[in-house]
């Protein structure tokens, strides 16, 4: 049997759902829809599909451990490829296409992107189901959405389909206006342009060589002079900066005549905006998406969204408020669409909120700043089981310790000895020191910086 080989796109940074969204942790790592992160959802409905292996993620080295760590809480071990800079979808697919390749070119590659979501996954599955035979043909096959609305958002694929199967491309559409859109969903012969694909990874790189030959050499140096580093797969920079950025629908796929769509009625939706995000979630009877600790008055067909703290609103109609610990956004729906314009705002007056969160994430955990003032900062730190930090000192500040979760292993000098919860330890400065837990459960600990200067670079790692 063909072994079907999941690639999941995950370089995206979501600027359109800031402040949720932030590009050191953007939407896909996120749970914006159900429990699990958008990611993991991607690479969890692949287990509906027979055949499928464990994934080849695509990311960018900002990322990696997070991503890593989700895709291990599936269950499964992945290969993730760590993008050298972002050039698009086409170079990232061939990427994935070269490395599959080497163990099987035979195998086909189902492409997704990691920040799409999808209601029946039974329905997603018999859809993959039906563009099997004709990518083991060589066939390069695409899902098309069958339309619910004229939405002007999408770009098309005409097509005149044949019930479930697989049937040729007759064109690609950019987004449409209104009119257009509607004249489209009439005639029946028009889908949502997915971004979803199937390939044959040999047949797909015989065509880009075809179409796009500067960018298949780059890509194929680049994976040649790849590195391994733990569980991550490093193309090399200056080969890959060579590649054309493009997307895969021009690169290839609007050039090809082995294009081939299957129709998909799966309840899709790629998650582009705060309304669309809305309705992926759901509403109650006033037509609201209400998350955390929310209180509303009088308020319709809205999102209100509370990470931190109490939110009320009142008399609000087709508005989204999204609270997170570090920034709120308020904007009328129809509006949403420009928060990417508040995005270049923050970017021109380098203000940290758009590139992280107040909690930021380390391959030990994760660290939470929660009050400073004049001489001294407090944080929360949780260190995940069997990890710890570096063994370092500070040169202008010391540190004290409570543990109010789990066990510590502390280093303090030629000194170690264990913290418990409820119990404290003080750091002097200038002295070696490192937190581990070489324990089953999480470890929490408040942390007190004192000192005339508290940055993060003031720091010797050993």
């Amino acid at each position: 049997m063909t072994t079907i080989i999941p690639v999941i796109l995950s370089g995206g940074s979501g600027s359109r759902l800031w402040p949720a969204s932030r590009s050191a942790y953007p939407k896909q790592l996120l749970p914006m829809v159900g429990e699990q992160t958008m990611l993991q959802d991607t690479a969890g409905r692949v287990s509906a599909v027979a055949g499928c292996s464990d994934p080849i993620i695509v990311c960018n080295n900002a990322h990696r451990f997070m991503v890593a760590e989700q895709l291990h809480h599936l269950g499964m071990q992945p290969q993730i490829i760590l993008e050298p800079e972002g050039r698009n979808t086409a170079p990232a697919v061939a990427l994935a296409a070269l490395l599959a390749a080497r163990d099987a070119k035979d195998s086909l590659l189902l492409v997704m992107p990691a920040d799409h979501v999808i209601a029946n996954v039974d329905a997603f599955a018999r859809a993959v189901v039906c563009g099997i035979d004709a990518a083991r043909a060589g066939k390069l096959v695409t899902f098309g959405v069958v339309p619910e609305s004229p939405h002007t958002g999408y770009g098309y694929i005409k097509a005149s389909p044949d019930g479930d199967a697989a049937v040729p491309v007759e064109a690609f559409v950019e987004k449409p206006d209104l009119d257009t859109a509607k004249a489209y969903l009439v005639s029946g012969n028009y889908l949502w342009n997915s971004g979803m694909f199937l390939l044959p990874a040999d047949a797909f790189l015989a065509e880009l060589e075809r179409f796009e030959p500067q960018m298949l050499q780059a890509c194929r140096q680049s994976m040649d002079g790849a590195a391994k580093d733990l569980d991550f797969i490093r193309p090399d920079v200056d080969a890959f900066a060579r590649s054309p950025s493009n997307s895969i629908d021009y690169a290839v796929m609007e050039r090809t005549d082995k294009a081939m769509v299957v129709p998909l009625e799966a309840g899709w939706s790629d998650v582009g905006s705060w309304p669309s995000l809305h309705a992926a979630r759901g509403s109650d009877a006033d037509g609201n998406a209400i998350n955390g600790d929310v209180i509303t008055a009088d308020c319709t067909d809205s999102l209100i969204s509370a990470e931190s703290r109490l939110v009320a609103a009142v008399g609000l109609h087709d508005h989204v408020v999204v609270e997170t610990t570090d920034a709120v956004m308020v904007a009328p729906k129809s509006q949403a669409e420009n928060v990417k314009v508040l995005v270049e705002k923050l970017k021109a007056a380098q203000r940290s909120e758009v590139i992280d969160h107040r909690q930021k994430y380390r391959p030990w955990g994760s660290f939470d700043a929660l009050d400073h003032g004049e001489g001294f900062e407090v944080k929360r730190l949780i260190v995940k089981p069997g990890a710890q930090l570096a063994l370092q000192t500070h040169e202008r500040r010391s540190e004290h310790w409570i543990v109010v979760r789990g066990t510590a292993r502390i280093t303090c000098g030629d000194k170690e000895f264990d913290v418990n919860q409820n119990e404290s330890t003080f750091i002097p400065m200038g002295q070696k020191h490192r937190i581990a837990n070489p324990y089953a459960e999480p470890l929490e600990i408040i942390e007190v910086q004192t000192g005339d200067y508290l940055g993060e670079d003031d720091v010797v790692r050993y």
